[in-house]
């Protein structure tokens, strides 16, 4: 589980770099606006000089990343995108040879899972958390299915950027869901966020038993018929003074 942003102990790793938008959440992609603002294609793929950070050692023979640590995978991208296909599975060996770290990966690819799953994966590895994306109902409503039923041993649903009011009654989520994150889309051209999408999404998960993080307000955030246009360095404050964020019975 993820509360309150980043663990103790935790590493970025970007095995490869670039993406394809696939899906409404995407059109503000933030890697998209900092790659632009860099002159940068974010679309062209490309596998990264830190391909093999998991398994780099110090001079003194010890791996650079501590044993324990967590490690954010593949933030700059999507792990299970198809023109990545060629390196994901000698990703999966790092990550096999890890088993004393935590990888936790985002996708919007869910329905790749199971085309790109290594041989020895069974029911998930105990050290991995893959988190599925989901922004609004339509995303929700195709995804999650698949997700549900996905050999994981650790699920999160991301609803971020927040873009519509979600309904996740229908999956249950208090019998196979950790946590859902919640958060506000930001940049200069962000979307609305409405505050009682946030509460009816935490209100879900604590009638059901399943941990909550408001993770981020966003740029616009909407609370009681008035828009409020907060900073991109206060986002994340404000969300946690919001004071909503719930752990797990």
């Amino acid at each position: 589980m993820v509360q309150n942003g980043l663990a103790p102990q935790s590493k970025m790793w970007n095995p490869w770099y670039g993406c394809h938008k696939l899906s409404e959440g995407c059109l503000n992609c933030y890697v998209y606006q900092g790659d632009a603002r860099r002159g940068i294609d974010s679309t062209l793929i490309s596998k990264t000089k830190s391909f093999d950070l998991p398994i780099q050692k110090k001079r003194n023979g010890e791996y650079k990343i501590p044993s324990g640590a967590m490690v954010y995978t593949c933030f700059t991208s999507d792990f299970l995108l198809r023109e990545a296909d060629e390196w994901r599975m000698e990703a999966w060996q790092m990550i096999r040879q890890r088993s004393d770290l935590h990888f936790l990966m985002i996708t919007k690819r869910i329905d790749r899972l199971a085309q790109v799953l290594p041989d020895d994966w069974g029911d998930g590895y105990p050290h991995v958390t893959i988190c599925c994306t989901v922004e609004n109902q339509s995303r929700a409503d195709y995804r999650l299915p698949i997700y549900r039923q996905a050999p994981i041993q650790h699920k999160i649903i991301i609803c971020e950027p927040l873009l519509e009011r979600i309904d996740l009654t229908p999956y249950d989520i208090g019998e196979w869901v950790e946590q859902v994150v919640v958060g506000g889309e930001s940049g200069a051209e962000a979307r609305e966020c409405h505050f009682d999408w946030v509460m009816a999404l935490q209100q879900l998960c604590v009638e059901q038993g399943v941990a909550f993080w408001f993770k981020q307000t966003g740029t616009r955030l909407v609370k009681d018929g008035k828009q409020y246009v907060i900073p991109r360095r206060l986002q994340h404050v404000q969300a946690r003074k919001a004071g909503i964020n719930y752990l797990s019975r």
